[in-house]
């Protein structure tokens, strides 16, 4: 049977999928998502730390409810696969998210006025952007996944969340530029015009785009129309299973690094918040530098060598690991350390990994029994969400907890470094499973499609 699907697949018309182009546009509406968000997850935070004197606590819970709230991302690719239109859901999820948005800016009001009102206000519309990046964000990549050539997901997974930064950096000066004198209805005002200006981005990134041929050739996979079904599917691919467990592992040791970095070269090595701030940059010219890396590799010889993406986020996860374990290692000898070096390496392992795990992730989306790319793609997004929630949350407990028992900052530090370092670990062994499931591509899925370690 598996060899009759084989032949009858060799004969298919191949399909080309979406050119750079087109790839680009719908990138364009991941950075219209970022756009949004950045506004909530740091302007909005400093407002309400500095201007309203509220306890930090509570905007760092607000921002961890939003990504509690993506653990919801199955049921929206779901019915994204079920219903008549992706493109619907990635543009009702990015006007929620611009409403909800401009609706969290607006608590800063409330908030004047009553907390108990402001807050009940700010935990709504943490929710509500939390449902939009989770319906937009998981359809949006789905209909990547469905539409792109195999060969070339690598490069439109770092296409995608290069455009992502620019939004974010380009969001960051703008806004920058005409808060100041701040006021809350001016951040109310920036905030909608903002939102509606990133409506208008992705509505023209996305147009049409559906309409474009599927690279999928086999027409034998139904849409299962049972949530339960699908889930099931996806529960039942070890391989699926295995993805899940190296997203979650790997984004809670990325994640868990955001919060301390900056205070570990204050502390250890004396640095000042603006220079705290430039090495942030430096990192995130890391992260850039090996997206890049991932991209043009993926471009250039993806054809030939299918198995890249996977090699990529094996070597990426144990690149992590050694640029954290000399970040442990460097609280001892601080501050005779280079220590932009091994932040700029560790930023450039972070991107590679990151990267080809999402071109990885999108090539995964199609290998199900049934034609499930949203319920997929779900899954996994709402493993990064909640890996990333609670990323930052006990990186900042592991290290009081390590001050507390030790002392010691640097052995504070240290001990967190090394944890970072085995997750990633951990996550580089998960990875090297991935594709060698003891199954070929041709008794799992009646494609052409690849399958890693192929």
């Amino acid at each position: 049977m598996g060899r009759a699907i084989s032949n009858t697949a060799k004969h298919r018309p191949s399909i080309e999928g979406l050119g750079w182009l087109a790839i680009i546009r719908l990138g364009l509406v991941q950075a219209a998502l970022g756009a949004i968000v950045v506004l909530t997850t740091s302007t909005l935070n400093r407002v309400m730390i500095v201007e309203l004197g509220l306890a930090a606590v509570i905007p760092g819970l607000l921002v961890g409810l939003h990504y509690g709230v993506q653990i919801t991302r199955p049921v929206w690719g779901h019915k994204s696969d079920t219903g008549r239109s992706r493109t619907l859901w990635i543009i009702g999820g990015l006007a929620l998210l611009a409403c909800a948005g401009t609706g969290a800016a607006a608590t800063t009001l409330l908030f004047e006025h009553s907390f108990l009102a402001g807050t009940i206000a700010a935990v709504l519309a943490y929710v509500l952007i939390g449902i939009g990046i989770g319906a937009s964000g998981t359809s949006l990549l789905a209909l990547i996944a469905m539409k792109t050539a195999v060969e070339r997901r690598p490069a439109a997974a770092t296409i995608t969340w290069m455009l992502m930064i620019t939004g974010i950096i380009i969001t960051s000066i703008v806004v920058g530029s005409q808060l100041d004198p701040y006021s809350h209805e001016r951040l109310i005002a920036i905030t909608a015009a903002t939102g509606v200006a990133a409506f208008v981005v992705g509505l023209v990134g996305v147009a049409g785009m559906e309409a474009r041929p599927t690279v999928e050739t086999s027409r034998s996979r139904e849409v299962s129309t049972s949530f339960r079904d699908s889930l099931k599917d996806v529960l039942e691919d070890r391989e699926a299973r295995l993805f899940t467990v190296f997203i979650f592992l790997s984004m809670l040791a990325f994640a868990t690094q955001d919060l301390i970095l900056e205070p570990y070269a204050g502390l250890l090595f004396g640095m000042t918040p603006g220079e705290t701030t430039s090495l942030s940059g430096t990192q995130h010219a890391g992260v850039l530098l090996g997206m890049i890396m991932v991209g043009l590799s993926g471009a250039f010889f993806g054809k030939r060598h299918p198995d890249l993406p996977r090699h990529f986020i094996t070597s990426g996860c144990f690149g992590s690991a050694l640029a954290l374990a000399a970040l442990a290692f460097s609280a001892q000898a601080a501050p005779n350390w280079p220590l932009q070096i091994n932040i700029l390496l560790l930023g450039t392992a972070n991107g590679a990994f990151a990267v080809a795990a999402i071109g990885t992730m999108m090539i995964l989306a199609g290998r199900g029994r049934t034609s499930n790319y949203g319920m997929r793609m779900g899954i996994w997004g709402a493993a990064q969400a909640v890996a990333f929630g609670l990323g930052g949350v006990l990186g900042t407990i592991a290290l009081d907890l390590g001050r507390w028992l030790t002392g010691n900052d640097a052995n504070a530090f240290a001990a967190v470094f090394s944890i970072e370092a085995a997750l990633f670990l951990i996550s580089a062994l998960v990875a090297t499973r991935i594709g060698r499931t003891g199954k070929t591509p041709r008794e799992t899925m009646p494609d052409t499609a690849f399958m890693p370690g192929e």
